[in-house]
C-alpha cells in the first residue's frame, strides 16, 4: 500500500473508533504522541510536536478526516517512564485513541512494547532507534516505520572509509545509555569488520543532559585520533559543538556528528563534518526536493516556526503518513467501515508507504527498512546555515541483517567486498 505524498499525509490515519463496533463513524478523533516537550531533549522532540501540529492543523482546516476533528494529546516523556506508562494506559483507555505515536526515548519505547502487546493497540515508534525493540520478530501491535542503529551506524562507517580509507584511530563520545553504548558497538563492529587494523583510543560516555564538555573534549584534543564519532543528541550536541569549535577539535579530527543535521540551523558547524539523519528524512535531499508535497511541508514548516523542519520533523511526519496508510488499506479491505485496532495493525504488516522523503517497508518483524542518507557538512549561497554535501543514499534493505539475525553477529561477517559493491558518497545527487 502506497501514500502519495503531504496529501495521503494530510488526511493521515487519525481516526479512532471503538474497538467493537468498527462501523460505526466516531464523534472525534484523538490520536496519543509522546515526545520529550521539556528538558534538554526537547531541542529533538519539539521539532517532532511541530511537525504533527503542521498536519493535523491542516487536515482540521480542511473538515477533518470525514468530517470528523482531529486532535491530539501530547505526552511529555521528560516525566520519566512511570510517568509515560501511566499516560500511555490512560490514553489506551479511551476508544477514540487507536492508535498512538510512540515514543521518541528507546527506553520509553522498550518499556511501552510490553504493555502496547498486553492493551492490543497498534503503537508506532515515531523515532526509537534502538535494534533491541523489536528483535524478537514477536510483535503484533508495536512497528517502526523509520529504522533502527543497524543501518544507521553502519552507513557512517561504511562512509568514513569511503572518504579516509587510511584512517587508523577513533574516539567515541556518545551519551551514557542505550542509544549511545548500541551506536558504539554497532559503528566500532562495523569499522573492525571492513578494516581490521583500526584502533579505538577513547570512548567517552557522558551522562545525558550534561550541560559541559570541557573534559571529554580535553581527553579527545589529547588523544589526537584521526576520527571523532558522537551520536550526542538535542541540547546536548549543542552543547558539545559550542565547546568544541573553538578547542579546535573540528580542525585536528574529522568529527562525525550522527544526529548533526538538527542542529545545522542552531550551531555554527565548519564544512567537511560527517552528517546524517538516521534514516532518509532531509528535507532538501534530491528525493524531497523532487517531492512538490515535501517543498509545500518545509515551507508550512518554515512559516509557522522560523525554521525548515529537521529529521525529527520528517519522521514525524512520515510516521502519520505511514499510519494514514493504514487506515486506508485496513477500510478498504473491510468495505469503507472503520476499522478495529487489530485491523489497523494488520494492515501496517508487510505495508509498502510512500514518504515525504522516500518509502518505508515493513519487515516481517514489523521493523522498517527506509534508505540511510549520509554527507558533509558546506556552505551553499542559497541557505544561511551549513547544508549536506558530497551525499550518498544507501538502500535500506543493503545495511540489514535478515529478521531473526544477531544484528552483532551478522555484522562481524562484513568484508571490505560488501562496501566497494555499495553507492560512493557524491553519487546521490
Amino acid at each position: 500500500m502506497v501514500a502519495d505524498g503531504l496529501a495521503g499525509a494530510l488526511a493521515l490515519g487519525v481516526v479512532a473508533t471503538t474497538p467493537v463496533a468498527a462501523q460505526d463513524k466516531p464523534s472525534s478523533i484523538g490520536l496519543g504522541i509522546f515526545t520529550f516537550t521539556s528538558g534538554p531533549a526537547a531541542a529533538f522532540g519539539m521539532p517532532g510536536k511541530n511537525a504533527a501540529d503542521v498536519m493535523i492543523n491542516e487536515i482540521n482546516a480542511k473538515g477533518g478526516i470525514e468530517g470528523v476533528p482531529v486532535s491530539a494529546t501530547y505526552v511529555d516523556e521528560a516525566q520519566g517512564a512511570q510517568g509515560v506508562i501511566a499516560e500511555y494506559r490512560r490514553l489506551a483507555g479511551d476508544p477514540n485513541n487507536q492508535v498512538m505515536v510512540a515514543a521518541l526515548s528507546s527506553a520509553n519505547c522498550l518499556a511501552l512494547a510490553p504493555i502496547a502487546e498486553q492493551l492490543e493497540v497498534p503503537t508506532v515508534g515515531w523515532n526509537c532507534d534502538t535494534h533491541q525493540l523489536l528483535m524478537d520478530g514477536k510483535s503484533n501491535y508495536v512497528f517502526r516505520p523509520n529504522g533502527n542503529t543497524v543501518p544507521e551506524f553502519i552507513a557512517y562507517a561504511i562512509y568514513l572509509l569511503d572518504r579516509k580509507p587510511d584512517v587508523k584511530t577513533v574516539a567515541i563520545i556518545n551519551p551514557d545509555y542505550a542509544f549511545g553504548h548500541d551506536a558504539a558497538k554497532i559503528f566500532t563492529a562495523a569499522l573492525k569488520a571492513l578494516k581490521p587494523d583500526i584502533e579505538i583510543v577513547a570512548e567517552l560516555y557522558p551522562k545525558l543532559g550534561s550541560p559541559n564538555y570541557q573534559t571529554e573534549i580535553s581527553r579527545l584534543t589529547s588523544a589526537r585520533p584521526d576520527v571523532v564519532f558522537s551520536n550526542l543528541w538535542g541540547a546536548d550536541l549543542e552543547n558539545f559543538v559550542r565547546q568544541a569549535t573553538p578547542r579546535g577539535l573540528f580542525t585536528s579530527s574529522q568529527v562525525i556528528l550522527a544526529i548533526g543535521e538538527t542542529v545545522l540551523q542552531r550551531v555554527p558547524l565548519p564544512d567537511g563534518v560527517i552528517v546524517g539523519v538516521l534514516g532518509d528524512g532531509w528535507w532538501m535531499s534530491p528525493d524531497a526536493r523532487a517531492n512538490p508535497e515535501t517543498i509545500k511541508f518545509a515551507e508550512a514548516y518554515k512559516a509557522r516556526f522560523g525554521e525548515y523542519p529537521v529529521s525529527p520533523s520528517i519522521k514525524m511526519a512520515n510516521t502519520l503518513i505511514y499510519v494514514k496508510a493504514a487506515y486506508k488499506a485496513a477500510m478498504q479491505k473491510n468495505d469503507g467501515k472503520w476499522s478495529t485496532r487489530a485491523e489497523l495493525a494488520e494492515a501496517m504488516k508487510g505495508s509498502k508507504v510512500a514518504t515525504l522523503t522516500g518509502t518505508t517497508q515493513t519487515r516481517t518483524d514489523n521493523d522498517g527498512l527506509v534508505d540511510q542518507i549520509v554527507g558533509v557538512t558546506m556552505k551553499t549561497p542559497s541557505q544561511p546555515f551549513p547544508v549536506i554535501g558530497d551525499m550518498v543514499r544507501y538502500k535500506g534493505d543493503s545495511l540489514m541483517p535478515q529478521p531473526g539475525q544477531d544484528p552483532l553477529a551478522w555484522i562481524s561477517t562484513l568484508k571490505p567486498e560488501f562496501a566497494k559493491s555499495l553507492p560512493k558518497p557524491g553519487s546521490y545527487k
